[in-house]
C-alpha cells in the first residue's frame, strides 16, 4: 500500500537530512562555562602537592612502569602504571587538569543547526512535486510544505538524533495534521440511540455494496445486530448481489421489487430495525455521479425520509484527486459524515487517503484492503503514516 510514494519520500527525507548535516555546527560554549573550565584547569587546588614540601617527606615520581623500581606486583595498583602521578604521605590524589575533556565531550555529543529557507528550498520543492504527482490535493500539499518550513527553518535546534529522523518527525507531524483522527464507528454506535442508521453513497462501480457487506461483517464480529436495506432498486442485479452478501454473513436484507422507490425500501428497513430492536441499519443506494442533478435529487429525498445518523461516502483510493473532487460535491449536495476508500491495497500513490479528510473536512473512516469480508480496517492516522513513512 502506497509503495511508490513511500520510496519517493525516502529519497527527499535523505536530502533534507543531508542539508541538516551540512549546516550543523558545534555548540558554542557560554563564557561562564568556558571560564570555569579554564580556571579549573589551572587552579592550585587541583594540584595536591604541599607547598613547601617538608624535607623529611619522602616523594616518589613514577614516570613509567618500565623505569620504576620493581615493586611487589600485589602492592601495585594497575591503574597507576604508565601514568605520571605524584603523591606523598599526606595525600594520594593524582595531579590532573580538568576542563579539556569536558569540552571535547560537549563538541562531540552536541551540535546545533539553523536552516534558512534557502537551505531547504530545493528539497522541499522536490517534496512538493512528489506530493502533487502522487495525487495529493494542492491545498493539502501547501499545508504539508508550510508545516515542514515551520519545523525546520529559522530555529536553533540541537542535534541529539540522526538528521534523517529529524526530517521524518517533521514530515510525520505534518501528515498527521492533514489526516485527522478518523471516526470510531463502534464507539459512535455505543453512544447513540438504536437503531443507528448509516446511509452509504458514492459513484457507481467503486465497491459501495461490497463495503456495506464488509462493514456489516465487522459490526457483527463486534457484537452488534445489523439489518441491510437494498436501496439500489434500479441497477440490474443489484438486489441479487447484495442478497448474496447478506446470506453469506448472516444478515437480514429488506428489499422491494426491482424499480421500487428506494426511499420506501429504506423507510421499511428502519421500521423493521425498530420493531426487532436491531442495533444498526446499513442502507445501500444506487451509484450516481456527482454531476447528475436528477440522481442527486433522489438521494436528497432518501436522506429526508430515512433521516440517517451518518452518511458515508464510498470511493476508490486509486481514483486520486477525482475521489476528492467527487467527495466534496457529494458533501455539498446531500452531506457526508465520513469517507470509506476502497482498493487502498492497490494504490501506490496514497494521494486520496492523504487528501480527502483535510479537503472536505470530514474524517476517513475505513480503508478497504482486499477481497475478503475481513479486509476492511478502521482508519487511524498511524495506519497511513506507517504505510507511507515505514522503512
Amino acid at each position: 500500500m502506497f509503495e511508490g510514494l513511500r520510496n519517493k519520500l525516502r529519497d527527499v527525507r535523505n536530502r533534507l537530512g543531508a542539508s541538516i548535516e551540512e549546516h550543523a555546527q558545534p555548540v558554542e560554549e557560554s563564557p561562564s562555562i568556558a571560564a570555569a573550565d579554564d580556571e579549573a584547569a589551572s587552579a592550585p587546588a587541583e594540584v595536591p602537592v604541599a607547598d613547601p614540601i617538608p624535607a623529611q617527606t619522602p616523594m616518589v615520581e613514577v614516570i613509567s612502569a618500565d623505569f620504576a623500581p620493581a615493586p611487589d606486583p600485589q602492592e601495585v595498583d594497575p591503574s597507576r602504571l604508565s601514568v605520571k602521578k605524584r603523591w606523598s604521605e599526606d595525600t594520594d590524589q593524582p595531579i590532573r587538569k580538568t576542563g579539556f575533556f569536558q569540552r571535547v565531550k560537549t563538541l562531540v555529543t552536541e551540535r546545533e543547526f539553523i536552516l534558512t529557507e534557502k537551505d531547504v528550498q530545493d528539497p522541499l520543492f522536490d517534496l512538493e512535486m512528489i506530493l502533487l504527482e502522487s495525487d495529493v490535493a494542492l491545498p493539502v500539499t501547501d499545508a504539508i510544505i508550510a508545516h515542514m518550513k515551520t519545523s525546520l527553518v529559522g530555529t536553533h535546534r540541537k542535534i541529539r538524533q540522526d538528521p534523517g529522523e529529524i526530517v521524518s518527525d517533521a514530515l510525520r507531524q505534518a501528515l498527521r495534521e492533514v489526516l485527522g483522527e478518523g471516526l470510531d464507528i463502534s464507539a459512535y454506535i455505543r453512544s447513540h440511540e438504536r437503531p443507528v442508521k448509516i446511509l452509504f453513497t458514492g459513484v457507481n462501480g467503486t465497491g459501495k455494496t461490497t463495503s456495506i457487506a464488509k462493514v456489516a461483517d465487522l459490526l457483527i464480529r463486534e457484537g452488534f445486530s445489523v439489518v441491510i436495506g437494498a436501496g439500489d432498486t434500479y441497477r440490474a442485479g443489484a438486489i441479487e448481489q447484495i442478497q448474496v452478501h447478506a446470506d453469506r454473513i448472516g444478515v437480514r436484507l429488506i428489499h422491494h421489487q426491482e424499480g421500487a422507490d428506494p426511499s420506501a425500501v429504506l423507510f421499511d428497513t428502519v421500521e423493521y430495525a425498530r420493531a426487532h430492536k436491531i442495533d444498526v441499519v446499513l442502507a445501500d443506494t444506487a451509484g450516481r455521479f456527482h454531476n447528475r442533478a436528477n440522481l442527486m435529487s433522489q438521494l436528497e429525498k432518501i436522506r429526508r425520509v430515512m433521516k440517517p445518523d451518518l452518511i458515508l461516502y464510498v470511493d476508490e483510493a486509486t481514483a486520486g484527486n477525482d475521489a476528492v473532487v467527487r467527495a466534496a460535491e457529494f458533501d455539498r449536495t446531500v452531506g457526508a459524515d465520513g469517507v470509506i476508500l476502497t482498493k487502498a491495497d492497490m494504490d501506490p500513490k496514497g494521494g486520496a487517503a492523504i487528501s480527502i479528510a483535510y479537503t472536505i473536512g470530514k474524517p476517513l473512516v475505513f480503508l478497504g484492503v482486499g477481497q475478503e469480508y475481513s479486509d476492511i480496517v478502521p482508519f487511524t492516522p498511524d495506519l497511513i503514516l506507517n504505510a507511507i513513512l515505514g522503512d
